[in-house]
């Protein structure tokens, strides 16, 4: 049984992002934690003010949130009838971030799944910010879904490194756990660090060689380069790509992401899930 984490704001793209997840769990039993998050700010205005106490407010906001979660489930357990999965609703009253690690500890969730926002101004970019948040501040792993990303199957999965640390079997569970379940094939993409630090990766290789021998197809790209979107990209697209999977810890590929790219200017070009993973 899988535990995973569903956050919603009700929008277009986090009932994507919803969807992508009951299809990619569709054969695994699951309880899915679908979660809605407010913050006062949002919502007091002069108007509410004049009629009600802050306490009030409180409970017509989480009232009102509880019934949008309400209606949420039955439909998508209407749409999908699945009876491997079950639903929670929560709602909290919080900050994003410390709302989201708080369940995933208490509900010991495997994996969060949530969608992306664009940006105004841009047809479309990779992250909003409360996803690129989550990425970087969040104690499980995440899959964020770009909008309007549509699960068609995961034949094949792209992991990037660059082999600073040790992997060790935990930290990539998520991403064995879907190479086994869609038995995708997994390419293992290694940059090299322009900065000349010293890394791991004659040790890396015969690890996910060793852990993943039924489905890896070991590809290196000795790369110096400092445009990692570039290089990533147009493998991506060029390999048919269908995820791809990163480490989230210090020096890694996704922090010069973001410090290179950050999100509200990100290129157009990648358009499929990113699964972050904590380095443990």
């Amino acid at each position: 049984m899988k535990s995973i984490l569903l956050p919603t704001d009700f929008s277009k793209n986090s009932e994507n992002a919803i969807k992508y997840a009951m299809e990619l769990f569709k054969d695994v039993p699951c309880t899915f934690y679908v979660l809605n998050v407010q913050k006062a700010s949002s919502f007091i205005s002069d108007d509410m003010m004049a009629m009600a106490s802050s306490a009030t407010i409180y409970q017509t906001i989480v009232e009102v949130s509880k019934k949008s979660l309400t209606n949420l489930i039955a439909k998508i357990e209407k749409k999908y009838k699945n009876e491997k999965h079950s639903f929670q609703s929560v709602v909290d009253y919080d900050n994003f971030i410390d709302s989201i690690n708080q369940i995933s500890i208490n509900k010991q969730i495997d994996l969060i799944v949530m969608g992306t926002k664009g940006a105004s101004g841009l047809e479309r970019v990779v992250f909003g910010s409360n996803t690129v948040h989550v990425m970087q501040r969040c104690i499980a792993p995440v899959l964020a879904i770009p909008d309007g990303c549509l699960f068609t199957n995961l034949d094949r999965i792209v992991f990037s490194t660059n082999n600073l640390t040790l992997h060790n079997v935990e930290e990539l569970k998520p991403l064995k756990d879907l190479l086994v379940l869609h038995k995708s094939k997994l390419n293992v993409l290694h940059f090299d660090d322009f900065e000349g630090a010293t890394n791991q990766k004659k040790e890396n290789k015969l690890f996910l060689k060793k852990h993943f021998s039924n489905v890896i197809t070991y590809e290196n790209i000795d790369s110096y380069s400092k445009d990692f979107y570039k290089t990533v990209s147009g493998y991506i697209h060029a390999n048919d790509i269908k995820l791809i999977a990163l480490m989230r810890k210090k020096h890694s590929f996704l922090e010069r992401l973001f410090n290179q790219h950050p999100e509200e200017t990100l290129a157009f070009n990648i358009d499929i899930p990113f699964l972050v993973m904590e380095n443990t």
